[in-house]
């Protein structure tokens, strides 16, 4: 590596750390400081393994190739179909949460610009074919989930760093918790069929259990991992919530708000 090569390196090296520590100390849900940290990792060589690896499905390549997107979203329709579709239980999910339908975009001028929006725009019909709730562990579970299925990815390995030191720093009492959500997300995902460049507003009307079948995504692992998880190693006398408080006090950083992602 040349000189000039290795200070573009260290430059870039620079703004990613900077970009990092800025979503590190925002709350949850800053989109906009995510954006630009998507941005700061994104390379030609990870762009072009991530694309191999998509387009290894039909449904990957042909999204691939058209760019498509979920179009025209009507969540006051989609609460009106069966109680037991996907379609009802995204726009109940979006109504619950205070979420608005992506809008309809122009067609993307780049397959990075389209990925961005595509994951935007799919991220809570995720939560819903994974059964993850918007709690920090149900986000943390659907980002795990996306690493498996967008791997090799930066973004997501990179996103999981940085919720992985917010909960070092600001929420360590919900290590146990979230650690288990990584487990579930991972086995998940790896075990799913891929999902990317599934139209998915051609299966509003059709059954999760059904979705989940045919995608062999199940929610919850088998019983003795269950279990495995489920047991704790904190001692309930400790009060770590009054710890934590007491660590992020006498840090420089600004604790997180404490707002779902």
């Amino acid at each position: 590596m040349n000189f000039i090569d290795s200070l573009k390196h260290q430059l870039k090296t620079l703004v990613i750390g900077y970009r990092f520590m800025q979503v590190v100390q925002a709350p949850y849900g800053a989109f906009t400081r995510i954006g630009k940290y998507a941005d700061a990792l994104m390379d030609e060589h990870g762009m072009q393994l991530m694309m191999r690896s998509l387009a290894r499905t039909p449904q990957g390549k042909q999204a691939l190739t058209e760019r498509r997107y979920l179009g025209a979203v009507d969540l006051d329709a989609l609460l009106q179909l069966p109680p037991d579709t996907l379609g009802h239980l995204y726009a109940a999910h979006m109504k619950r949460n205070g979420l608005l339908p992506p809008p309809v975009r122009e067609p993307a001028p780049n397959d990075y610009i389209y990925l961005f929006n595509y994951v935007s725009e799919t991220h809570d019909i995720w939560h819903i074919v994974t059964g993850s709730d918007t709690t920090k562990a149900g986000e943390l579970q659907v980002e795990t989930f996306s690493l498996a299925q967008f791997y090799p990815s930066r973004f997501w390995v990179a996103l999981l760093a940085k919720n992985f030191l917010k909960t070092a720093l600001y929420e360590i009492e919900l290590c146990e918790e979230l650690m288990a959500a990584v487990v579930r997300g991972w086995i998940m995902g790896r075990r799913a069929k891929s999902l990317f460049g599934i139209p998915w507003q051609e299966l509003w009307e059709t059954p999760i259990d059904q979705i989940r079948a045919e995608l062999n995504i199940n929610p919850f692992l088998p019983p003795e991992i269950e279990a495995t998880l489920a047991q704790s190693n904190l001692d309930s006398s400790i009060n770590l919530a009054s710890e934590t408080a007491l660590s992020a006090s006498s840090s420089p950083l600004t604790p997180a708000l404490r707002i779902g992602s």
